[in-house]
């Protein structure tokens, strides 16, 4: 919670959208008993108050690869690959988060880290101007080297070495006003596109939004409103359903925040620079490979008929449209469980008492029929796993909104998640073997209870 206590100092604005989001997922656990009683199944109720996501963006490949060792001494690694060049944003990402049920119940973090993509710069002159800035700065500070090379070396770190270690990868994130480059390579960086100046213009990589977690996502959107905090125009991601799924989210838009600039002779002059924001999300059951292929298929859809960028001009036509082409995703957990497009938690309702005496050895039941008899029977019950990743095409579309962006930037380049691992110094785990895994080890716990009970 340390880097939410000072981005709320930074951006006071996130202070009142904290407050906001905290009153109506009160108001949601109070009137709906069914939404407070799967989260307590989940055991996501305790998490909900303290779950944030943030967002970096990192300039080389070394700062990438000392980010991931950073995140390992909070247990945090990295998941999944989202090239978001095809949707006008330069750079190549990953999420770092805890990767099983019980330690994302317990430090529930993620940071969507992003890595610039100077190969997609066309001016090759200003590409190596980029680059030259990006080499002289170091975003860590050699205590919090030190200690990451400790914890690799002992394995763990001492309560008191712990403390340090938070204090001084806190200075990694923190905002600076005085910028290390020249007013007028900064204004070249967003003359290319307004990320490229965001990472390549300032000292680090501040945080620039942080995410708490709602239950109601579109109340929140009309709370912002009424509260004179500005919101993006679109709700990224599904439409609003009685069952969500994946991820929704939404923001308020970039502040304008006066920045100093270094000219030539080693003094500042004044200039201004727009990039951090605030976002909410709303996340719902985590989808399988057949499920994720229609919500792309869907969302593909939605996005042909509306034939442009959704935007505020827009936003009445593509809210439409998304919810009648999303009529063809069922709107229930037991249809969605039952067609295998999402992945759920198997949890015994009464170790066992009732059970039909036709299903045979409870040891050797692995079909889904079998499950499927049980789960009819009453003996087993089906809780969502929380999607804890995240979507591309969401992801664009919330930085775009932020950014000084007048057009819509289109890049050739081609992904390469292989060049990224290189830079990262491992692979990332692949996001739905992670779901996978965890619900069959919830079935294989609730198997053993079940047959426990008999």
């Amino acid at each position: 919670m340390a880097m939410s206590a000072m981005y709320q100092t930074e951006v006071p604005l996130y202070g009142d959208l904290l407050n906001l989001v905290a009153e109506v997922n009160a108001e949601v656990l109070t009137k709906h008993p069914d939404i407070k009683e799967q989260l307590e199944h989940t055991g996501e109720i305790d998490r909900l108050s303290m779950e944030r996501h943030g967002a970096i963006r990192l300039g080389t490949a070394h700062e990438l690869s000392m980010m991931r060792r950073l995140f390992a001494v909070m247990g945090m690694h990295p998941v999944g690959y989202y090239d978001l060049a095809p949707a006008g944003v330069p750079v190549h990402s990953t999420a770092f988060r805890a990767i099983d049920a019980q330690a994302l119940n317990q430090s529930p973090f993620r940071v969507f880290t992003s890595l610039l993509r100077l190969d997609l710069i066309d001016d090759d002159a200003l590409k190596q101007e980029a680059s030259n800035a990006l080499a002289n700065r170091n975003i860590f500070t050699d205590t919090v080297i030190s200690l990451i090379e400790r914890f690799e070396k002992q394995g763990g770190l001492t309560s008191e070495e712990g403390e340090q270690f938070i204090k001084e990868a806190l200075e990694t994130f923190r905002w600076h006003d005085k910028t290390p480059v020249s007013k007028k390579l900064y204004q070249r960086l967003l003359a290319q596109h307004g990320l490229i100046a965001d990472v390549v213009g300032f000292k680090g990589p501040h945080i620039n939004h942080l995410t708490p977690r709602t239950l109601d996502i579109d109340t929140v959107q009309q709370g912002m409103q009424a509260k004179g905090i500005p919101p993006k125009a679109i709700i990224e991601g599904p439409p609003k359903r009685e069952c969500p799924i994946l991820l929704r989210q939404t923001s308020f838009k970039a502040l304008e925040e006066a920045v100093s600039f270094k000219n030539s002779e080693g003094e500042y002059e004044q200039g201004c620079h727009t990039a951090r924001f605030g976002e909410i999300e709303q996340r719902g059951v985590a989808l399988t490979p057949k499920g994720r292929a229609l919500y792309d298929k869907l969302l593909s859809q939605v996005r042909h008929q509306l034939g442009a960028t959704p935007n505020e001009g827009n936003a009445a036509q593509y809210n439409r449209i998304l919810a009648e082409v999303f009529t063809a995703f069922p709107d229930d957990y037991q249809t969605m469980h039952d067609k295998e497009l999402a992945y759920f938690y198997y949890q015994p309702v009464d170790s066992g008492t009732g059970i039909n005496n036709d299903i045979a050895n409870l040891e050797t039941v692995n079909s889904r029929q079998a499950v499927n008899a049980l789960i009819n029977q009453g003996a087993i019950r089906i809780e969502p796993i929380v999607y804890e990743d995240f979507l591309p095409v969401s992801a664009a579309g919330i930085f775009q909104s932020n950014l000084q962006q007048d057009k819509q930037s289109n890049y050739d380049g081609n992904s390469n998640q292989q060049e990224f691992e290189q830079a990262l110094g491992t692979n990332v785990h692949y996001e739905l073997v992670l779901y996978e895994d965890i619900q069959n080890r919830s079935l294989e716990k609730c198997l053993i209870s079940l047959g426990n009970g008999r």
